[in-house]
């Protein structure tokens, strides 16, 4: 027991000093714009849409239950707001960084890993090539700008699908049920909410990075590293979502 939990937190160190290092060195220059932009779309355009569908879904079920609860006292016209507000504060933001920790974590743990196992990584720093820049903070960047606007997809999309549930049972106009969506939601649901999503994707960025690097053994190790990286990613985004919400709640506790 003892050994387990030193090695555990050995590995939460070199994790953190990983994070950190990645953090430093994309205030750094060079800038490796052009393989930023590629990454951004790579891991979030081709994305797209997984997020919208499974926004859509999400919303279409969400009124579902909504109205099944609510019709109870009566306060079906609060459907609306209702799903507004619980997407954009919380079911979005989650549901898209869970999303996106399997789609794009385990492609940069498996990606990176099969880089490591093949030695194409060692060929990069032969060729002097700052192979941390070029395929960590890259990946890094990336999910930091991608993951807050898919989950702003996510949130709108999660709209529709409500909006979907909704005219198909009563038939509400499109511009009522939005305007009713809307009502309750201020740029202090909608601002912090999509903002912590950056942490998230800063979470699955480092995760996979750092286990695609560190992968040994093979093709075993390859796909080792990709599996870990999406329990670890999804892992470590709902305990970040635990402390996140509570410092959003101590600063907008309204």
């Amino acid at each position: 027991m003892s050994t387990f939990l030193i090695r555990a937190l050995g590995a939460v160190g070199d994790l953190t000093a990983f994070g950190g290092k990645a953090a430093r060195e994309a205030l750094r220059p060079p800038y490796e714009v052009r393989e930023t932009l590629r990454q951004t779309f790579e891991l979030g355009c081709r994305s797209l849409l997984l997020i919208a569908v499974s926004g859509f879904a999400v919303g279409l079920v969400l009124s579902m239950h909504t109205r099944a609860s609510l019709a109870r006292f009566g306060a079906e016209a609060l459907i609306p707001a209702g799903l507004g507000i619980a997407m954009v504060r919380e079911t979005g933001p989650l549901t898209a960084g869970l999303l996106l920790s399997g789609r794009i974590g385990a492609g940069i743990g498996a990606e990176l890993g099969a880089m490591k196992v093949t030695e194409q990584i060692d060929a990069l720093e032969a060729l002097a090539v700052d192979s941390f820049k070029f395929l960590v903070v890259t990946r890094v960047l990336a999910c930091v700008m991608a993951v807050p606007i898919l989950t702003t997809v996510m949130n709108f999309t999660g709209m529709l699908g409500g909006f979907a549930a909704e005219t198909a049972i009563t038939g509400v106009p499109i511009r009522t049920y939005f305007e009713q969506a809307f009502s309750l939601i201020q740029f202090s649901d909608l601002i912090p909410a999509t903002l912590k999503t950056a942490v998230f994707g800063f979470l699955i960025a480092i995760v996979s990075c750092y286990l695609g690097v560190n992968a040994t053994r093979g093709t075993e190790g390859v796909g080792q590293a990709s599996t870990q990286s999406v329990v670890f990613a999804s892992v470590l985004i709902i305990l970040a979502n635990v402390v996140l919400v509570r410092v959003i709640f101590f600063f907008y506790p309204a």
